[in-house]
């Protein structure tokens, strides 16, 4: 399928012109641009709710999960301590 050329829209033009008459065709052309014109805006609604979806996605937390500060230094709380009262780095809870 390639690119419609102007002899290729004169010829469909002439077809309508023809099939539909000289009276309804303006009318239908009134159709298809109403149409077009609610199918961009829909999309463009579309558009816009799944980037405003994806930016807050990005921007907060998962849910039941609470957000964690950096501590002093730059990293996340209680990272690189040594354990206390006995545990192990392996048992301390994270």
């Amino acid at each position: 399928m390639g690119n419609l050329g102007m002899p290729e829209l004169i010829l469909i033009l002439a077809l309508a012109l023809l099939l539909f008459g000289p009276t309804k065709l303006p009318e239908i052309g009134r159709q298809v641009g109403k149409a077009l014109g609610e199918f961009k805006r829909t999309s463009n609604e579309l558009k816009r709710t799944i980037e405003d979806e994806m930016d807050r996605a990005t921007k907060e937390p998962p849910p039941g999960e609470p957000p964690q500060a950096p501590g002093p230094g730059g990293s996340l709380p209680g990272a690189g301590k040594p354990p206390s009262n006995g545990e192990t780095a392996s048992t301390r809870p994270s």
